[in-house]
């Protein structure tokens, strides 16, 4: 079993704006023509969302407001929650109200639901693979334009846990970053003199030598990039504990629990956010 699910502080505000755009994307300036022309806007309905897959479920609060922004009346009654699990054939939630509101919000509603669902999926599935070990799964800047905040939610209900938001709350000193300064130790001490106190640095290595460079500095994390298994193991080892060691870069479902046992506290995966299969999810109307 992987670790709890955190699934505190979802973006709600980030989330009503990405529905609304979307749904703006989908009804463009005619709305929704195929259901304006074959049902009566006096019809009511009741459907479920139910499952295709198994898989652990995010963005339910997106669904719902995807109906809710097409009908304020549309009653949405989740039956799991975010962070919850499923298997094909379980309903996740009732939907009733207008046809057309339900029909016409459906696309946009599924589309967050599943992908989201895809996310916090494949994550649970890492965090599983890992079970036991010291070592978390984190997520990384890869994702959907406009949808950071909310993809970064469903890790977090896959039971992962949140790499930096963006350029803004933490410094990553990465290679070409190094390059560009004039090396390591020019790169940190240019970013200690403009961070803040509470800005934490972390700096990219890709050998051992680099590593011993950066543990002569004052920082709080390293990135180990794309190092076998051997030389993870002596970063770990080199590093003692005095700082956080991360390691990124091909990292798969089938050599994550190797990576994780060399001792490292984070794995990051990119393919979280930037290639998730989608969760299979679908509305029936009930008859």
């Amino acid at each position: 079993m992987s670790k709890p699910a955190s699934t505190k502080g979802f973006p709600s505000f980030e989330a009503k704006r990405a529905v609304k755009a979307a749904l703006e994307e989908d009804l463009g300036l005619a709305g929704d023509i195929t259901t304006q022309a074959t049902v009566d806007e006096n019809t009511h309905v009741t459907a479920a969302i139910v499952a295709r897959a198994p898989g652990r479920i995010a963005g339910l609060q997106c669904a719902e407001a995807a109906f809710g922004m097409c009908d304020r009346s549309v009653k949405f009654e989740s039956v799991v929650a975010d962070g919850g699990d499923v298997t094909p054939g379980d309903t996740l939630a009732h939907v009733s109200g207008s046809a057309a509101a339900i029909l016409t919000g459906e696309r946009v509603a599924l589309n967050f639901l599943c992908h989201l669902s895809g996310i916090a999926t494949a994550t649970r599935a890492f965090a599983n693979a890992i079970e036991g070990t010291r070592a978390h799964i984190c997520c990384t800047r890869k994702t959907t334009p406009g949808l950071r905040a909310l993809e970064k939610y469903a890790v977090r209900a896959g039971g992962g846990r949140n790499h930096r938001f963006g350029l803004f709350d933490a410094v990553l000193i990465k290679d070409n970053h190094i390059a560009a300064a004039g090396g390591i130790e020019a790169a940190v001490n240019r970013a200690r003199a403009h961070a803040g106190h509470l800005i934490q640095i972390e700096v990219e290595v890709d050998t051992l030598a680099q590593l011993d460079e950066v543990l002569s500095l004052d920082v709080d994390a390293v990135l180990l990039d794309n190092m076998n298994l051997s030389d993870l193991a002596k970063a770990v080892r080199r590093a003692d504990g005095e700082i956080m060691t991360e390691a990124s870069g091909g990292v798969s479902l089938e050599n994550v629990r190797e990576i994780a046992q060399t001792g490292v506290d984070l794995i990051s995966v990119g393919a979280l956010t930037h290639s998730p299969k989608a969760l299979d999810l679908a509305l029936d109307f009930h008859s």
